[in-house]
């Protein structure tokens, strides 16, 4: 190998594809069909009775995602989104409620809030975890916060010692958005439920999949009844329930099927292993990039473990001597044109901060009339740039990141991704010499890029 960047015409460092991840195997097809044969494929009934929260799988893994962490209660449902939703309604949003949220995640992060008449506010993240910062909460807190909901980002954790200090001192609740990050556990205790319900991703590019759904997780008896209400038509069921306050119970179809849960139940007994690959292999990268300059992998704190939904570190271009797009355009150089989002290398910026969309600038969602934007008639909502400057500073300058820190790769891989990595940072003046005028990367442009040596 050459030292000479791909980019720039050299010999790339991998010729051979980043391996795909395929997580479902032959205790998952068998698992199928038992439920195929049995001829029950979903045992919901929206109404009282026995049915009510599913079947024999559905409730089996459930219980089995419940034990092994030490919840209370696991409430599956069809997708994380749905989750999100039905654990705002559980906590009792109401129209005008301001709830707070992060503005670096995926949008149902925030827009689960509208569904019920909420009113997102976003804080500020902070810039050593890319989590909510309870100091930018606090700020944010006024006399209509009703929750925060704090998302666990890339696989790690929130400061939630501090979070849940600020959430209990102003009678705030606490929703945790773990989609990322299944079993993974802050000071001994597993997330999803420190604070009051929460609960984790089952979609297709999560550690373990159904192809699509969640699992809610609480510790709270009224808290896991509302929630299962509201993911099976809990109207059917009030004049059976023993609830004081019978709002938000109004339910949709938000049900696991019984093949999914099959799968789930399979998929969960691999997620062990899961995390202690991507553990390694993250170790390795850490290791290995603290030693280069511009580069900064993000500190885990010895009290937290991390699930490594993907590899974050910091970009700094004044040090590395060369814009952060064409650092991460140098590096995908050097392997060959990705087949898929997670054999792309490397990603710049994740997501933009939700402010930015069209949604909250033109503060419409709900009907023609700006609610529930327009619920408080006394008060505006600022969704301006610069609301939230790490955010906005980790999209547009300093976030990268790896998808490709999973199962089945190993050390060599990650090799590979350092070899890219130190090789472009040492020709970084004659890559910024050659390509003056540059743009950023999405993660879409990530999956289309052609460079020189992949031209035929």
């Amino acid at each position: 190998m050459t030292n000479k960047p791909a980019i720039l015409g050299g010999t790339p460092v991998r010729k051979a594809h980043f391996k795909s991840r395929k997580t479902i195997g032959e205790e998952e097809k068998k698992a199928v069909l038992e439920v195929m044969d049995s001829d029950t494929l979903s045992a919901f009934i929206g109404g009282p009775g026995k049915f009510f929260e599913g079947g024999k799988k559905v409730k089996e893994f459930e219980k089995l995602w419940a034990t092994k962490y030490g919840f209370k209660h696991a409430i599956s449902v069809n997708s994380w989104t749905s989750g999100l939703m039905i654990a705002v309604g559980a906590v009792g949003i109401e129209p005008g409620d301001e709830v707070i949220c992060s503005p670096y995640t995926m949008s149902a992060s925030a827009t689960a809030a509208i569904f019920y008449g909420g009113i997102p506010v976003f804080a500020d993240i902070d810039p050593n975890n890319c989590c909510l910062d309870p100091e930018s909460i606090k700020n944010k807190i006024t006399e209509r916060t009703k929750a925060i909901i704090v998302v666990h980002l890339f696989g790690g954790t929130a400061d939630m010692d501090a979070i849940m200090k600020i959430a209990q001192e102003k009678d705030i609740k606490v929703i945790e958005d773990a989609a990322q990050a299944p079993g993974v556990f802050y000071k001994g205790r597993p997330i999803g439920a420190i604070g009051d319900i929460g609960g984790f991703s089952l979609n297709f590019h999560k550690h373990i999949h159904t192809g699509e759904g969640g699992m809610i997780v609480t510790n709270n008896d009224e808290l896991a009844l509302r929630a299962r209400l509201i993911r099976n038509h809990g109207e059917n069921c009030m004049e059976t329930i023993e609830l004081d306050d019978l709002s938000n119970v109004i339910g949709g179809n938000y049900r696991l099927t019984e093949l999914q849960s099959a799968i789930g139940i399979e998929q969960l007994k691999k997620l062990d292993g899961h995390l202690e690959t991507r553990k390694s292999l993250a170790e390795y990268l850490t290791k290995e990039l603290a030693k280069l300059e511009g580069v900064t992998p993000f500190f885990i704190s010895e009290n937290t473990t991390h699930a490594y939904y993907s590899y974050p570190f910091k970009y700094d271009k004044n040090k590395a001597k060369l814009s952060r797009s064409l650092f991460v355009k140098a590096v995908n150089a050097e392997f060959p044109v990705p087949k898929g989002y997670e054999s792309v290398p490397l990603v710049e910026g994740y997501v933009k901060p939700l402010y930015y969309s069209t949604l909250y600038q033109k503060q419409i969602a709900i009907g023609k009339n700006g609610f529930p934007f327009s619920f408080n008639k006394h008060v505006t909502y600022n969704y301006d740039k610069g609301i939230c400057p790490v955010a906005e500073r980790m999209y547009e300058q300093e976030m990268v990141f790896s998808p490709i820190i999973r199962e089945p790769h190993t050390i060599d891989d990650m090799k590979d991704l350092v070899k890219a990595i130190q090789k472009v940072l040492a020709n970084a003046s004659l890559i910024a010499k050659e390509f003056v005028n540059d743009s950023s990367l999405t993660i879409m442009d990530s999956l289309s890029t052609v460079n020189k040596t992949n031209i035929k």
